[in-house]
Order: structure tokens, then C-alpha cells, then sequence
């Protein structure tokens, strides 16, 4: 049977660990260098105390007068005993010059002699020492007693090393006692940090962290979506490759810890990042790219940031626009079916009626018109991706009711426009012109679209020009047109307000522009003007760069 292995410990545990177990070593530490220093500090006190009572029997005139006396001992043993008893020594011995005891705790040592040195107070001197002596070990200072110049006795007062280990074991308790509160208050806080630590790090060990890490910069790196994140004062905290190749971010530029407002977006862009609500599929256009844009915040009791995701939906749209096209040429072929179907039923009408030759005109009629218009559309735009956009757009609004037509001053001939001007930059530039205008026009007295399509004499200039029928626009909000999500028409399930800000777009990409004027007949003209000669003068030191 296998059995589990121990999971590691988490982060804040071995933390934990570590700081109770230093803190002990700092606390033991300190309360051992303390003991020693209070046990020295104890010697040296009572040493000091010890030369303090023995300078002061010494200097006692009663002292002097009884030495001078036949029976020494007598006057001086109970004096000894007061005084050890007055000044918290453990003895006093009186004796004299050779060291023979007047005085001692125990009256069975009087007249035998002293066990220590003598020999620095016989010559004048106070000293200190540590001995064993008949009390056991003992700190003990010995000083001579003086009669004029002579010395006539030696005083020793000494307190034993037991009384001194006691004193400090006293302090030592104490000690240890804060050493404990020290302990406890230390384990308690950090206790404390160390379960906020855990909650932070959701107990995972260093390892799982290392690992969440690398995992988190692979992820980073790997996923192509943009992924942004924003502190609580909207600053930079992260992006990733994608989030710097959608914003137009230089790869080696430092943003982190930048405000968004400084990257230098477009302003409705911006103030989405900027929002503190959060925002969902929003469409927001960048100088070359149609982005959809979510926004979550990061709250924990209060706002702590945002998390940004970016999603390029530019090729989508573009696809969307070829879909809602070829919608549109299916509904047109429908309708020309239905019609050629009635024509057709027309003429085998007519033949069954025996009127062959009026089925035979009416027959050319309707063909040389379709041809008609063909030839008028490739005569005056012979490039094919237009031509075809052209002929399909005729289709559809003549199924509207809408008359299409192109203008006589149209010229553009197959072969004149770059490769760096895709024909699919072209359909959404003339595509969605068209369609606002056919809808602008669309239910006015004779409701007519006009469409220019022309490169100036010196082909320094690609033209674009739309003009409808319409209400026209106000002078005073020509420039909101080209807003994102502006509107005059009702919004559909995929949203309105995009083809304008898609048109201006295409046309800013290319170093081109767009604008709106009033007609002749009252109705709105949009003008677009591409420049030809910078376009492809692009694609040339765009290919020597890259040689």
C-alpha cells in the first residue's frame, strides 16, 4: 500500500516556522548574555559591598579601642555579629596582624587562623578576592586597621557565591518571565502576519508560487488576445504582447506604472479604460484596428483595479461587411430573378399570342439595357473589384427603389491603384458609403445616389465620392458622423453607427480623408481622397527596409 506523501508546508507556515523558531534563538540569546552580565555585575556589587563594610568596621574607633583591650574577642565578636547582621553580609572577621581570628560566624574558628590572603592589606591596601574559605566559596574584601601609622588588625567582610547565584536567580526569573511575554507576544504577532500571508498566497508553498509564476508568464506570452491590468489609480500593473500589439504599444517601451491616459489612445478608447463600471463587447476603433473591449474590476472591500481584455475583430468586421454585401447581391439576384421571371413569362406570352416580333423587342429591350448599364459602369470604372461592388450596389437599390447611377466625370482604369491599396479597404471605403446614402435616399421624391470614382490628371489622388438625395446634414454635426456609434437610424441587433468610423479609419490608414458637404440638390456628399503617390512610394521603402 502506498502511502501519501506529506504535503510541503505552505509559504506563511515555513515563515512562521522560521520566525518563531529566530525569535526563540534572539530571546535565549539575549537572556543568557544577560545572566552572565548580571552575574558579573553581581560579583562586582558585591565586592563593592563586601570593601565597603570592611572599610567601615575598620575605621569604627570602638574597633581600634577594643583591639587595644587585654580580650579582644569579647568586645568584638558581638559587634561582628550586629554588623553582619545590619548590612546583609554573610561574615566579618576581625583578626590580627599574623591572621589569628578575633571574630567569625562560627565561635568554634575564633583564635585560628584567617584562610585567604593578607598579604596587600598588611601593606596598607583594601583588596578583593574570591575564596573558599570555612563558609564555603565566597566574594570577600580584606582591609587593614590602622592606629596612627601602625597597622594593629585586618577586617574581612565577604558574602558567599551561593547568596550571590540566589540574587541573580531572582533577576533571572524576572527575566525570563519578560523573556516569556517577549516570546508569546512575538509567536501571537506573528501568528497574526503569517495567516493574512496564507490568505494572500491561498497556502501554497514557494514551490506552487515559483511554478503559478511561470505559468502565469507562459500564459502571458502565449494567449494573442490583449490582456491588460490597471491599478486602483488607473496605472499599468500589467500587459501582455497581445494587449501591446492591439494599443500600438512599442514592445520595448516601458508603460508599466503609466496612466492610461498617457499611451497616447483614442480619446473614446481611453475613457472606456478609464470607466469605473464595467463594460462588455464595446466596439472601439484604433488607428488600424476595430477592437472589442470588456472591463471587469478587481474589488476585495474596496476597488483595487481593473482587468482589461481586447479581442481584434478588424478582419471579422471586414468579413462581416463582405457577408452583409453578398446579402445584399443575393437579395438583388432574387428580386432580378423574380423580374427576369416575369419578363420570360412576358414574352412566351406574347409568342403564344403570335406576336413574335413584339416578343423579340421586347426581349432586345430589356438586354440592351442590362448591357447598357454594364458598359456605363466598366467604361467608367474599369477596375474590377469597384466595377463589381458598383453593379452590385446598382442592383440594390434599384430593389429599393433607389436610382444608382455614376457620374460621367468617373474615370479610373484597371492597374492604376497600388498593391499597397487593398481592393478590401476599397470595399468598406464605397460600400458603406453607398449604403447610407441609398438608405438617406430612400423614400424621397426621386431618390438618386451619385457615385465619382477618379484619379486625378498627375495620379497623385484616388477620389471617392458619394452623393444622395437625402435631408443632408447639419453643417453643426458633420464632424459626429464620423463618431463611433453614431446614428440617425434606428439600431439593429448588430448595432449601428460603425460604417462612417470604419470609412474614416480605412481612409486614415492610408494617409487619406474624409469629409462631408451639402449638395446641389440638398442632400449629403462624402468625399474621400487617398493619396496615390505616397501610398506607393510606402510600398517601395517599405520592401527596401526589409531587404
Amino acid at each position: 500500500m502506498r502511502l501519501p506523501l506529506p504535503r510541503p508546508r505552505s509559504l506563511a507556515g515555513q515563515l512562521f516556522a522560521m520566525q518563531a523558531v529566530l525569535i526563540t534563538v534572539v530571546v535565549a540569546g539575549y537572556a543568557l548574555a544577560t545572566y552572565l552580565s548580571h552575574r558579573s555585575e553581581a560579583e562586582e556589587a558585591a565586592g563593592r559591598q563586601a570593601a565597603s563594610v570592611a572599610r567601615s568596621v575598620a575605621d569604627s574607633p570602638s574597633v581600634r579601642e577594643a583591639i587595644r583591650s587585654t580580650d579582644p574577642s569579647a568586645r568584638l565578636q558581638p559587634y561582628a555579629v550586629a554588623v553582619v547582621r545590619d548590612t546583609d553580609v554573610d561574615f566579618v572577621t576581625i583578626m590580627d596582624p599574623r591572621g589569628i581570628r578575633w571574630t567569625h560566624p562560627d565561635p568554634a574558628q575564633i583564635g585560628l587562623p584567617f584562610q585567604g590572603h593578607t598579604g596587600p592589606a598588611l601593606q596598607g591596601r583594601t583588596f578583593t578576592e574570591t575564596y573558599t574559605g570555612t563558609l564555603g566559596p565566597s566574594v570577600r574584601a580584606v582591609t587593614p586597621v590602622r592606629d596612627g601609622d601602625r597597622i594593629v588588625g585586618l577586617v574581612s567582610a565577604g558574602i558567599r557565591v551561593e547568596e550571590i547565584g540566589r540574587r541573580v536567580q531572582e533577576q533571572l526569573a524576572a527575566l525570563l518571565a519578560v523573556a516569556a511575554g517577549a516570546l508569546g507576544l512575538g509567536a501571537i504577532g506573528t501568528y497574526v502576519i503569517n495567516a493574512r500571508l496564507r490568505r494572500h498566497t491561498h497556502g501554497m508553498n514557494a514551490t506552487e508560487l515559483s511554478h503559478m509564476h511561470d505559468y502565469h508568464q507562459a500564459a502571458l506570452h502565449a494567449v494573442r488576445e490583449g490582456l491588460l491590468m490597471l491599478d486602483g489609480q488607473f496605472r499599468v500593473a500589467l500587459i501582455n504582447d497581445g494587449g501591446r500589439e492591439l494599443l500600438g504599444v512599442d514592445q520595448e517601451e516601458d508603460v508599466v506604472g503609466r496612466s492610461v491616459a498617457e499611451l497616447g489612445l483614442p480619446a473614446p478608447l481611453t475613457g472606456a479604460l478609464l470607466a469605473s463600471e464595467p463594460r462588455v463587447d464595446e466596439v472601439h476603433l484604433t488607428a488600424d484596428r476595430v477592437l472589442v473591449v470588456n472591463t471587469s474590476p478587481v474589488t476585495g472591500g474596496q476597488r483595487r483595479g481593473s482587468v482589461v481584455t481586447l479581442r481584434d475583430v478588424t478582419e471579422l468586421q471586414s468579413l462581416m461587411g463582405e457577408l452583409d454585401s453578398e446579402r445584399g447581391f443575393t437579395q438583388a439576384l432574387r428580386s432580378q430573378a423574380h423580374e427576369a421571371a416575369n419578363r420570360l413569362h412576358t414574352v412566351v406570352s406574347l409568342i403564344e399570342l403570335g406576336r413574335a416580333e413584339e416578343a423579340v423587342e421586347f426581349a432586345t429591350a430589356e438586354l440592351e439595357l442590362a448591357q447598357a448599364l454594364t458598359d456605363q459602369v466598366m467604361a467608367a470604372v474599369s477596375e474590377p473589384v469597384l466595377a463589381a461592388l458598383l453593379l452590385g450596389k446598382t442592383a440594390q437599390a434599384n430593389e429599393r427603389g433607389v436610382e444608382l447611377v455614376v457620374s460621367p466625370d468617373s474615370r479610373l482604369d484597371d492597374g492604376l491603384l497600388p498593391g499597397a491599396l487593398p481592393s478590401r479597404d476599397l470595399v468598406t471605403i464605397l460600400g458603406n458609403l453607398i449604403d447610407n446614402a441609398v438608405d438617406a435616399a430612400q423614400g424621397g421624391v426621386r431618390p438618386r445616389v451619385t457615385v465619382t470614382a477618379l484619379t486625378e490628371e498627375d495620379g497623385s489622388e484616388l477620389v471617392l465620392r458619394v452623393g444622395d438625395t437625402g435631408p443632408g446634414v447639419d453643417p453643426d454635426r458633420a464632424e459626429e458622423l464620423f463618431r463611433l456609434g453614431y446614428t440617425t437610424k434606428p439600431s439593429g441587433p448588430g448595432g449601428r453607427g460603425l460604417g462612417l468610423a470604419l470609412v474614416r479609419q480605412a481612409a486614415s490608414r492610408h494617409g487619406g480623408t474624409l469629409a462631408v458637404t451639402s449638395g446641389e440638390d440638398g442632400g449629403a456628399v462624402f468625399d474621400v481622397r487617398i493619396p496615390l503617390r505616397e501610398t506607393a512610394g510606402a510600398v517601395v521603402n517599405g520592401a527596401g527596409g526589409a531587404v
